[in-house]
């Protein structure tokens, strides 16, 4: 059963997206897990056990805030006008890739200090009031799982598909999503135990660089909602297309769509956008990348120690 499920190109094509997608929301997640375990190791660490439930009554927060602003994204414009979707889409998934993009760079300068600026902001908390480590908390972490929220909507809204001239979500990026947040969790109490240990600096370097394809492709999709709203133009200048070739069902079409948002038929407009945001973004990556670490040595890989 397993070699036949393996041998079917489709259901191929669809682990493909689902892998691309899970390594999103492993980074996505990671980032907000490393957060949380500096702040629970430290209070630990330092004798303060009896503030834990505040760290963890932010977390809540947090998740349930960024939780009601997915819902809000995904239900709230299904009562508008065609056009009026289109508008709020492209402009959220544009808003998504600014976020988006501010996040990786900031991640990748902030891997090395990241613990001890929490650490500060505890001990400031500390010394507050009651409610001072819970917001400490919910804007550590809400800051992360409303970036992830908008990203994966967006990554979810690029990956929709029309079947029978219906359109319909696909399910591999919230899968994939899904499983790369349950990992990123695991991940973290794993590291607060001290059983793994990663070079926090390798692996944003490396998801960065793939986050920053992942949201070119959200950015021409991004545009070309604004096309079909009208906001736009140029919505029948295609650059190419390519559907005889690699027909949007098929599973090339599948795997291209799923990983990289790749459209078989690309505007002018669209091609414009995914180039003009790869290519100056990942070369002030990569020029900060090699900057960092020809200048300074390389992190520890325990991020709590």
């Amino acid at each position: 059963m397993t070699s036949l499920w393996l041998g079917d190109p489709d259901k191929q094509a669809y682990a493909l997206a689902v892998f691309a997608n899970y390594l999103i929301g492993l980074r996505e997640g990671l980032e907000a897990a490393l957060v949380v375990t500096i702040l629970v190791a430290y209070l630990v660490r330092t004798g303060r056990r009896e503030l834990l439930p505040r760290i963890w009554a932010g977390v809540g927060i947090a998740v349930a805030v960024s939780l009601a602003f997915g819902a809000a994204l995904t239900f709230g414009p299904r009562g508008l006008t065609f056009e009026a979707q289109e508008l709020i889409g492209g402009g959220l998934s544009i808003v998504a890739v600014g976020f988006v993009t501010w996040m990786i760079f900031w991640m990748a300068r902030a891997a090395r200090s990241m613990s001890g600026e929490l650490r500060g902001q505890v001990d400031r908390a500390a010394e507050g009031g009651r409610w001072s480590l819970v917001v400490v908390a919910v804007l550590a972490v809400g800051r992360e799982g409303l970036e992830t929220a908008l990203f994966l909507w967006a990554a979810t809204q690029a990956g929709t598909r029309e079947t029978a001239g219906a359109v319909t979500a696909t399910w591999e990026p919230l899968l994939g999503a899904g499983l790369g947040l349950l990992t990123a969790v695991a991940v973290g109490v794993a590291l607060y135990r001290g059983v793994v240990s990663i070079n926090l600096s390798t692996f944003f370097t490396w998801t960065g660089a793939f986050l920053i394809v992942v949201a070119a492709g959200v950015l021409a999709y991004g545009v070309h909602d604004l096309q079909e709203a009208g906001v736009l133009p140029g919505l029948d200048n295609l650059a190419f297309d390519v559907s005889d070739t690699i027909a949007p069902g098929s599973t090339l079409g599948t795997l291209l769509k799923g990983v990289l948002n790749f459209s078989p038929a690309t505007t002018w407009l669209e091609a414009a956008a995914w180039l003009l945001y790869v290519v100056p973004v990942m070369t002030v990556f990569v020029i900060g990348v090699r900057r960092r670490s020809g200048s300074t040595p390389a992190p520890a890989p325990a991020p709590v120690s």
